[in-house]
């Protein structure tokens, strides 16, 4: 027998056999592990990946909400100002409003009273012609009476009667 770099035959032919059935073995292993890990491997990255896009598109969903949101707030605190200005606006036309028609009150109360003033002075004054008309009457009288006799006194009411006229005793 032939002796190749001093090795026999069957130690030869044991290490084809056995380069052979682990070539065998690395194939079938690889069908039936190797495949599926690899498989497993992949599918995992791919679930990574698109968690990792699914995570940045959810992030950049947060980021506009948050813009939206924060211009939402925005116009809420104009919308506040202008609701408070409107207020303060209309606030100030009814202060106006009402310091308006108070001063109209006012002023014609102040007239009504000076109306009432004015005629409470005619009517005094009145008064005190009738009272003068009165005691300066009084006082003809007595100054007529003292100086007038009986005759005297008996033309002077004829006198004053035919003035008066006949048509005022008839009424």
């Amino acid at each position: 027998m032939t002796r190749l770099f001093n090795l026999d035959f069957q130690l030869l032919f044991d290490s084809g056999l056995l380069a052979i059935s682990v070539f065998v073995l690395f194939l079938l292993m690889s069908k039936l592990l190797f495949n599926p890990a690899r498989k497993l491997l992949t599918d995992r990255q791919n679930k990574i990946r698109e968690d990792l896009a699914s995570a940045a598109g959810d992030k950049e969903d947060a980021e506009k909400l948050r813009i939206e949101y924060e211009e939402k707030l925005k116009n809420a605190e104009k919308e506040t100002e202008a609701i408070l200005s409107e207020a303060r606006q209309k606030a100030l036309k009814n202060e106006a409003k009402i310091i308006a028609d108070a001063k109209e009150e006012a002023a014609a109360i102040i007239a009504r009273a000076n109306e009432e003033a004015a005629l409470e002075k005619k009517r005094v004054a009145d008064e005190m012609k009738q009272e003068m008309i009165s005691v300066a009457a009084m006082m003809a009288g007595k100054v007529v009476a003292a100086n007038i006799n009986t005759e005297i006194q008996a033309d002077l009411v004829d006198d004053t009667l035919k003035e008066m006229g006949e048509a005022t005793w008839q009424n």
